[in-house]
């Protein structure tokens, strides 16, 4: 990858919420997850998981379904269980009319991939295959080669601080600056976590928080959804044409 000022940046993208919605596919793979393990129905209730990463969740999960603290083996033993379940998960979700692209990213992304001196990727608690197989049906998957998942970190400025390293590999900068990396995401804890790397944090109105509550976690911008291509090129620094 070649800046004409040596300049890169990058742009970590949230999944759910952020750039689909998926029925709750993922939220049901793990309870029948849990079930099938622990014979406990429904440790998750409807918006419990936005905005934590998929360690913290699987090991609250088995927190929930056995009432004592999970070894390592019985989180690992989880989310194995979660991803043999998700794929049929996000079929179904698919199959009744229950999965959404957001409106206006895939224009935004289309535009986004033709600059060489930007990097794409995602910043995301899911761990990076079940990433993958919710991302699957929405064609999204090739505009994101690397990222910072759940897999990597129990936290999300961790796992965002690893994305970056990987965008920094990628595209041979001797370093990233922290003011050219954007954290996109739909809840307070997106916005929390890139202000905590240090990075420009977009609070996006397309998924699970109120949009008091999003707006009142302070993101350096805020948008309704993907729609206003000029404004989010701006926030960017590219212009519409380019």
């Amino acid at each position: 990858m070649d800046a004409a000022d040596g300049r890169v940046r990058v742009l970590l993208f949230d999944v759910d919420g952020t750039l689909v919605r998926v029925g709750g596919a993922g939220r049901r793979g793990l309870n029948r997850a849990a079930y099938n393990l622990y014979g406990k129905p429904n440790v998750f209730g409807e918006h419990a998981l936005a905005g934590h990463t998929d360690l913290w969740n699987f090991r609250e999960a088995v927190r929930r379904a056995a009432g004592r603290k999970p070894s390592r083996r019985e989180v690992e033993r989880l989310y194995r269980e979660y991803l043999r379940l998700l794929p049929g998960y996000v079929r179904r979700a698919w199959d009744a009319g229950k999965y959404r692209v957001v409106p206006g990213v895939k224009r935004l992304l289309r535009r986004l991939s033709r600059e060489n001196a930007l990097l794409l990727g995602l910043g995301t608690g899911n761990l990076e295959q079940g990433a993958r197989i919710k991302l699957e049906p929405s064609g999204l998957n090739a505009y994101f080669p690397f990222g910072g998942f759940g897999s990597d970190a129990f936290h999300r400025p961790a796992l965002l601080r690893k994305a970056v390293a990987r965008a920094r590999r990628r595209s041979g900068a001797a370093r990233v600056a922290k003011g050219d990396v954007f954290v996109i995401g739909d809840t307070p804890l997106d916005v929390k976590a890139g202000k905590k790397a240090g990075f420009v944090t977009i609070g996006v109105g397309t998924g699970f928080a109120r949009w008091e509550d999003l707006a009142a976690s302070e993101p350096d911008h805020l948008a309704k959804d993907f729609r206003n291509l000029k404004e989010w090129l701006g926030w960017f620094g590219l212009s519409r044409k380019g």
